[in-house]
């Protein structure tokens, strides 16, 4: 893994919820998990990871990921064994 998506891995499970990490980052950290990413309507994300599929809403017009979306990402990748 990237050094850069480790630190965007640590910033995901760091307390408390971090309101300050750009959507792009967290794409670069699934899409080197082993995701695929697909555009959906509006500002929707479809993630497949794990074996399941995750919609997330793109941040706008701000590039940083809200503390709820952080925080769901967080508990669906601590489901799956990935941890800092």
């Amino acid at each position: 893994m990237k050094r850069k998506n480790i630190k965007t891995l640590e910033r995901i499970f760091c307390r408390p919820v971090s309101a300050n990490i750009r959507w792009s980052d967290i794409e670069a950290l699934l899409l080197d998990l082993g995701a695929s990413i697909e555009e959906r309507e509006g500002s929707r994300v479809h993630v497949d990871l794990f074996g399941q599929d995750r919609i997330f809403h793109r941040p706008h017009p701000s590039p940083n990921t809200d503390k709820g979306a952080v925080a769901s990402l967080r508990k669906w990748l601590e489901q799956n064994g990935v941890k800092p």
